[in-house]
């Protein structure tokens, strides 16, 4: 599949099967979120790739609680990658978004399905949260960007709703 195609074809998926994710396919997803384009090439984000079922659980009750929600938030995803960046680059939300939309991009390349799930910024703002960073050994000012849940999807991807008509605008 070229570029294009992958732009074009990949979706956003709400149901997974429990299996896992490769190693060497997960690697290689994670590294090309390190390729995504940051402001000055500053590098802000972070990655943190879940794969223990207790934190991935621990993770998607915070996001169901912040949601006011009582549900599974990461569709039963076996992978959580979590987002976060540098507040003190001043660039940092655009460079997460940008390695969330790679992380999606490779996932999809690799046959594995995707969805960004929001509230990371919530749930890292909690003391739950900054505590959870404390016993990883992350330290510094992150905010959370966003969730990238991985797996295989559980449905086949449906097609692409029509793009509104009032997307782009010429300017000549």
């Amino acid at each position: 599949m070229n570029g294009m195609e992958m732009l074009f074809t990949r979706r956003s998926i709400r149901s997974f099967r429990p299996d896992p994710i490769p190693k060497e396919i997960l690697d290689k997803i994670l590294e090309a979120g390190t390729y995504a384009a940051t402001g000055m090439n500053r590098q802000s984000p972070i990655m943190i790739a879940v794969r223990d079922r207790a934190l991935r659980d621990r993770l998607s009750a915070m996001n169901a609680k912040i949601m006011g929600a009582d549900m599974d938030p990461f569709y039963g995803a076996p992978v959580v990658i979590i987002v976060l960046a540098d507040r003190s680059i001043s660039t940092y939300l655009y460079d997460g978004s940008l390695v969330m939309g790679n992380l999606m991009l490779a996932a999809h390349h690799y046959g594995i399905g995707s969805c960004w799930i929001h509230r990371a910024k919530e749930e890292f703002e909690s003391e739950e949260g900054k505590e959870l960073l404390r016993s990883l050994g992350i330290t510094g000012d992150y905010e959370g960007i966003g969730h990238c849940v991985l797996g295989y999807a559980e449905t086949e991807e449906g097609e692409a709703k029509p793009r509104k008509s009032d997307y782009i605008y010429y300017v000549d």
